[in-house]
């Protein structure tokens, strides 16, 4: 141990553990709530014994009584990295719900297992995409490198300004709709379009059933639309997850 204290070793075990734990709760994939508890706990010992060596120990400035609210604020941390990036999540369950609305898919639902509720079929279908999109890209290792990095300008034993990180927190929860409407954008500028094209139909042929036939003149050619902007979507939200990444590490400093 090259002469160091065991606290000082058991210290930095304790703290970047309690900060992976904080993440765990509310990341992508890994914080799901399909996947078992044990095996989350599992997890977060098998990620913190791989991440120890880029930590290293710690320099112990406090009192042993202090280690509660130390250990707190470090899962207070990796809550704000997991819900920046769960936020990103979030945005395309609100651009299916949108769309299932617009084509008639509104009362289609699934199971979604990570909410233990019944999902429009449309949202499931753009979470399950972005999930995809997230492993695909590796994401969760970005997660993981950021919360390294979170040590160079928040070490364990700073204190925690809980104003900054809130309000930031809420900001972007507000912009959930916001990036859900731009991801929902081109099949829902499609339908709209055809609903004024049927609206002008109906109104130059009133024996046209448009009421009929606009349900599925609006599912056909927002599925065609959307099944069209898939191929782009691992660019889209590459660009995205990183943003959502950088949100959180915002997030962190605001914190300080």
């Amino acid at each position: 141990m090259d002469g160091l204290p065991l606290e000082q070793w058991l210290a930095a075990a304790v703290f970047l553990g309690a900060r992976v734990s904080g993440l765990m709760v509310f990341c992508p994939f890994l914080g799901s709530s399909a996947i078992p508890v044990r095996l989350k706990a599992v997890l977060t010992v098998l990620i913190t014994v791989l991440l120890y060596p880029l930590r290293g120990p710690v320099q112990l400035d406090f009192h042993s009584w202090q280690w509660t609210g130390i250990v707190l604020s470090e899962i207070v941390i990796g809550l704000i990295l997991g819900l920046a990036a769960n936020f990103m999540m979030e945005a395309p369950m609100m651009a299916g719900q949108i769309l299932g609305v617009q084509m008639g898919y509104s009362l289609a639902t699934l199971f979604d297992p990570q909410t233990q509720a019944d999902t429009p079929v449309l949202g499931e279908l753009h979470r399950l995409g972005a999930l995809l999109i997230f492993l695909q890209l590796d994401v969760h290792h970005w997660l993981l490198r950021a919360v390294v990095k979170s040590f160079a300008y928040l070490p364990a034993q700073t204190g925690l300004s809980s104003h900054g990180a809130m309000t930031g927190l809420l900001q972007a929860a507000g912009g959930i709709f916001l990036v859900g409407v731009q991801i929902a954008a081109p099949a829902l500028v499609a339908t709209l379009l055809a609903d004024v094209a049927l609206g002008f139909l109906g109104k130059a042929s009133p024996q046209l059933p448009v009421l009929f036939i606009g349900l599925s003149v609006k599912n056909l050619l927002g599925m065609a639309v959307l099944f069209g902007v898939i191929a782009y979507w691992p660019h889209s939200f590459s660009a995205r997850f990183a943003d959502s990444i950088g949100l959180g590490e915002r997030l962190l400093h605001l914190a300080h």
